[in-house]
């Protein structure tokens, strides 16, 4: 398999969580959309330039980080079991992924860009810090009774949320919320995510010097 990715990306930080629960082999692609060159070279692979995209062994092009982790947990023997095959808990699981991507994920990426926004709209800011925040309360409240987001087992929600907790504690700061932040500490430790946070510190540390520096 062949995972095209950045290591900033945090739907990229997902998948890549994903194949190190399930200790699978792949062939890691960084992509920098920013560049020209490697962005014409991607095109060729895969037009509409989305990034994650894994690549079968068999050539199939799967595209969207729930739709790989779920093609990871099905093909790949061994590592953690990310989709649990109680319907029930399988329904929950599949549930807080979406919310988190649609809830969290891609309101912090739209507050990413207001606050980078050189004439900032204080408005636009603080109604979407508080919906977050909503979002933040019902995540400490679900986690007041589950070791991980949903049961005793690290999930696919758990993919989706580790890779936003830095950016969340960054830009909302909250620290009274215990349960959180007790998730917090253990997914810092966890082994798969230290491996992400390898790729995440090497990548922004490149950034810093200018390696990855686009024209």
């Amino acid at each position: 398999m062949e995972l095209f990715y950045h290591p900033l990306s945090r739907y990229s930080q997902k998948v890549l969580l994903g194949l190190y629960e399930k200790q699978a082999n792949f062939f890691p692609r960084v992509v920098e959309l920013r560049d020209p060159v490697q962005r014409a070279e991607f095109a060729q692979i895969y037009p509409p330039c989305k990034l994650p995209l894994l690549k079968t062994s068999d050539g199939l092009l799967l595209p969207e980080s729930s739709i790989i982790i779920e093609y990871l947990d099905r093909q790949v023997r061994g590592g953690t079991r990310l989709l649990p095959d109680m319907p029930s808990v399988n329904l929950r699981v599949r549930l807080w992924d979406r919310l988190i991507d649609n809830d969290l994920n891609n309101q912090l990426f739209v507050l990413e860009q207001l606050l980078n926004e050189s004439r900032q709209d204080e408005l636009k800011i603080r109604q979407l810090r508080n919906r977050l925040w909503l979002t933040l309360q019902e995540l400490d409240n679900q986690l007041a009774d589950n070791h991980w987001l949903v049961g005793d087992g690290f999930t696919l929600a758990d993919c989706a949320l580790v890779p936003c907790l830095d950016t969340l504690f960054d830009l909302l700061t909250p620290f009274e919320l215990d349960n959180l932040c007790r998730y917090r500490q253990q997914a810092n430790i966890r082994g798969a995510w230290e491996l992400v946070t390898d790729e995440i510190t090497l990548a922004q540390a490149e950034e810093t010097a200018g390696v990855r520096n686009i024209p």
